[in-house]
């Protein structure tokens, strides 16, 4: 008897924990636009933000929810657009790191606040499960709200990427993609985190099962690799050589998933989300480079690069 007792009081435990692990990882402790744009400020130049045209938005997305959008036009008449996507906790002004970028290379620019996240209404995050098809919404309103597009593009960091590359599974109307240091599945993520802290990685699997209970997903959703085997739009990967957090094994094994054309690049000495900050010259480059083969005469074959 003392045995059963000791067992269900084990068994209570652990599911504790996985529902504490479950509510934790899918929560979101966002910042402000205002924290946002402090950070921006105090890591590169930002001055050119309140000079540009800028239009501000709502797009409701599949089930009624509203995502906060920006449009900043560029000062040059162009038909070319890019919708970029942040990273977790960020909001739209956590793109505009390659916004300026993008606008040089001869884009409109369109950054949004991802679900949960900045103006958005709180709610969970579920790693790309439902952060797609509000993705997928944005780019059929792009699409149509603005009658000259003739290029669409999407460039994601982190979060923000995983959300790039699983939108693809529906096939969008997108003409190529930049995936910075995105996750193939957020499982392995929070494993090696678990595991950093000397605890027993089967911990994020119980974790899912206490998610897919209380909210409806468990991690084996959150798979972005799995939305790439019939892809046929170009994809750039490009990933910190020193990310601690997303291991570059992440965007390795997705180039190769992929269907369609790829190429992916490591930086030197970054590491997450800091590749565009650490080397922008060679940042761009990579970006100036892709768009030229893609845009002008997409490639067939995949290709792998370092």
């Amino acid at each position: 008897m003392a045995a059963v007792i000791i067992a269900a009081a084990l068994l209570v435990v652990v599911f504790a924990a996985g529902f504490w692990f479950a509510n934790y990882s899918m929560g979101i402790q966002r910042q402000t636009l205002e924290q946002a744009r402090a950070w921006q400020e105090a890591h590169y130049d930002l001055s050119w933000y309140d000079r540009i045209d800028r239009s501000d938005y709502t797009v409701d997305s599949y089930d009624g929810y509203a995502l906060h959008a920006q449009m900043l036009a560029n000062p040059v008449a162009t038909d070319r657009y890019i919708l970029i996507s942040h990273g977790y906790t960020d909001n739209r002004f956590g793109a505009l790191k390659y916004a300026r970028m993008y606008l040089d290379l001869g884009f409109n620019v369109i950054v949004y606040d991802l679900r949960g996240h900045g103006e958005n209404a709180e709610t969970f995050c579920t790693y790309s499960a439902r952060e797609r098809r509000d993705l997928q919404a944005l780019i059929l309103d792009s699409r149509q709200r603005y009658g000259d597009m003739a290029v669409l593009g999407l460039h994601g960091e982190s979060l923000g990427a995983a959300t790039s590359l699983a939108v693809l599974e529906f096939q969008p109307p997108v003409d190529f993609v930049v995936a910075d240091c995105g996750f193939s599945n957020i499982r392995d993520v929070l494993a090696d985190g678990v595991r950093s802290r000397h605890l027993p990685a089967a911990m994020v699997d119980v974790a899912s099962l206490c998610a897919k209970v209380r909210f409806g997903y468990g991690y084996a959703d959150m798979r972005p690799i799995d939305c790439l085997a019939g892809n046929a739009v170009p994809i750039l990967f490009i990933h910190g050589a020193a990310d601690g957090f997303i291991a570059p094994a992440h965007s390795e094994s997705m180039s190769r998933a992929t269907a369609g054309y790829s190429e992916l690049h490591l930086i030197d000495d970054a590491g997450h989300a800091e590749s565009i900050l650490v080397n922008p010259e060679a940042y761009r480059e990579y970006v100036a480079a892709f768009l030229d083969r893609v845009l002008s005469e997409p490639p067939q074959t995949n290709e792998v690069k370092q």
